[in-house]
């Protein structure tokens, strides 16, 4: 069950990616965060991807860091990836920027549901009844999580950052039906995946980078903030946990999924201590329940 284990860390570090994408969104303009991010996870990733190509995988001093030598088709389903995440990541800036990281990481946490649907559907997926308890409750809290919005002012029916956050979402649960695919079926490494899928994002955004900065559209003004390279560092180590996680055999997307959306306690925490966000006593019941669910679902 270690599978277990390193979705919960990668929860942990997720939550704090979420931390430090709000620290860098407020009143600053997302695309050239967004590309600077992804550079800082390329920059990471692209000495162990040339050491690939030119020494051989066994190269590599750390195994866990070996890139494999990739054909086309592979190259064309990583880049897939990136553009899949890539759009994801677009939609839920734009809407965390607008929305409070609380009610975001609640909204975003729906992701699950939609992951389940698919895992059930797609890869023939049976939880056990304590894990299907486990995801119900979960499911069930992080739903009244994002109800406890409204007392905040949050319609979400006419709200423009809710739907922004509901595509990111959605966007979200096809990349993890799709690393299920990659990491548990077609057998790649881990960290295979996670560097083409970092080298490739930058790629994706580029064009979106060079029309901000050619004025392309009306765009906001940016500012530097130490929170930026943070993001990519963060998602590097969260990434990476999620990955191995899914390559075992008996690892379970649905759960994995389901335990990575526990990432929102710690982003739970920052909006209270960081971002001094109201609502809190209507919220913490919610996260308790969230906690309660992921206990279930590791105990199950």
């Amino acid at each position: 069950m270690e599978w277990l284990f390193l979705a919960l860390a990668s929860a942990a570090f997720l939550g704090l990616y979420d931390v430090f994408k709000k620290r860098s969104v407020v009143d600053n303009a997302v695309i050239p965060i967004l590309f600077l991010s992804v550079c800082c996870g390329a920059v990471v990733w692209a000495p162990w991807v040339i050491l690939g190509a030119v020494a051989g995988e066994d190269a590599a001093p750390l195994a866990m860091l070996q890139v494999e030598r990739l054909g086309w088709v592979d190259h064309g389903r990583l880049l897939l990836k990136s553009t899949i995440v890539g759009v994801s990541w677009i939609l839920s800036y734009f809407g965390l920027k607008r929305l409070p990281v609380s009610v975001a990481g609640g909204i975003r946490a729906m992701g699950p549901f939609w992951t389940l649907l698919g895992a059930v559907v797609l890869f023939a997926e049976r939880p056990s009844s304590g894990q299907w308890a486990g995801i119900a409750v979960t499911l069930l809290s992080f739903l009244a999580l994002s109800l406890a919005g409204r007392r905040e002012g949050l319609f979400f029916h006419r709200d423009r950052a809710v739907f922004l956050i509901i595509g990111g979402t959605l966007a979200g649960a096809a990349s993890g039906l799709y690393d299920k695919h990659l990491m548990g079926t077609l057998g790649y490494r881990a960290s295979t995946v996670q560097a083409w899928f970092s080298i490739y994002m930058v790629l994706v955004f580029l064009p979106m980078m060079i029309g901000w900065w050619r004025r392309w559209w009306p765009r906001g003004t940016f500012q530097w903030r130490w929170s930026i390279p943070l993001i990519g560092l963060s998602l590097l180590v969260a990434d990476y946990l999620y990955f191995e996680a899914l390559r075992d055999e008996e690892a379970l997307i649905s759960v994995v999924s389901c335990l990575r959306r526990g990432g929102v306690l710690v982003s739970f925490a920052a909006g209270y201590l960081l971002f001094k966000e109201r609502n809190y006593r209507a919220k913490t019941p919610c996260v308790l329940g969230i906690l309660a669910g992921i206990v279930l679902i590791a105990l199950g």
